[in-house]
């Protein structure tokens, strides 16, 4: 039976790195892939699929909120590999659930675990309720050499726990940290 996986990691983990390689691997055995994404991702392009290191292919679909994936056409696809998955619905991930048991294709999803508060975004939480397979990307936060759990918000390299849940942004906006240095940068400078 095919599974539907979940691969989470703060920003800078490489998930969208991994997404390729994995992409790459199955073209490389001549199997066919569907690359998906959200539509509101246009950070590289409304169409790219790409990583921090330069890596990039193109998304086969790109998903909206009104999306129906049951209208694809899935005939001869082997995997389907979905960047971003944090910004999706959660009826988009039933969808994924759906389409993993009844057509017998795996789907494997990589993206946040949670925002820049430590909410979990809507995406995440059905798929950490549904997936088969969760598996974390890890990386070291930025601050220290402890593992990144949380995804430090900063304007100007000065951390903010305010402002717009989705906004998109890579390094220019984003750090990884462990929860101590997440909680240390956002505490209010100490005047002495």
């Amino acid at each position: 039976m095919a599974k539907l996986y979940f691969r989470h990691g703060t920003v800078g983990s490489a998930k969208t790195l991994n997404l390729l390689a994995v992409a790459h691997n199955y073209r490389q055995q001549g199997k066919e892939i569907l690359l998906l994404k959200p539509e509101l991702d246009d950070r590289f392009g409304k169409e790219k699929i790409k990583s921090r290191a330069g890596l990039e292919m193109p998304a086969d679909v790109l998903i909206r909120k009104d999306t129906d994936l049951f209208l694809l056409d899935f005939e001869g696809v082997d995997c389907i590999l979905v960047d971003e998955v944090q910004f999706m619905a959660s009826r988009i991930i039933e969808q994924f659930r759906t389409i993993s048991v009844e057509k017998g294709i795996p789907v494997i999803c990589y993206g946040l675990r949670t925002d820049f508060r430590s909410n979990l975004f809507e995406g995440s939480k059905r798929l950490l309720e549904l997936a088969d397979s969760i598996e974390e990307v890890k990386a070291t936060c930025h601050f220290c050499n402890r593992k990144s759990i949380m995804n430090l918000k900063h304007v100007d390299g000065v951390a903010v726990s305010d402002g717009p849940v989705i906004q998109l942004g890579a390094e220019e906006s984003y750090f990884p940290a462990c929860y101590s240095c997440y909680q240390m940068q956002l505490a209010p400078a100490v005047t002495k």
